[in-house]
């Protein structure tokens, strides 16, 4: 069962991997700024762009590094609740 897990997970993110597409991730001030500097001459384009793309990534994968981190810490197994018999009287 491990191993057909661990194929999935691998499979999928092959999958993604194989599934990039380029994108241009920029405001209307850093467009309007980037095509008039390109009109003269200047190639800041791809850098603006991969800079945009990095920190937009940036906060996803900290979130996600903070939550498996959680997960696997806090996670506990055969936990006895120790349970009465009792009927719960909310009233």
């Amino acid at each position: 069962m491990k191993a057909y897990r661990l194929l999935l997970i691998l499979f999928v993110a092959g999958m993604l991997a194989c599934s990039v597409v380029p994108v241009n991730a920029q405001c209307a001030m850093c467009t309007t700024s980037v095509e008039s500097n390109a009109k003269n001459g200047n190639s800041t384009t791809k850098g603006l762009n991969n800079g945009i793309m990095y920190l937009l990534a940036a906060p996803y994968l900290a979130v996600a590094i903070v939550g498996y981190i959680w997960y696997k810490k806090y996670r506990r197994k055969n936990v006895d609740l120790n349970m009465r018999d009792e009927k719960l009287h909310l009233n």
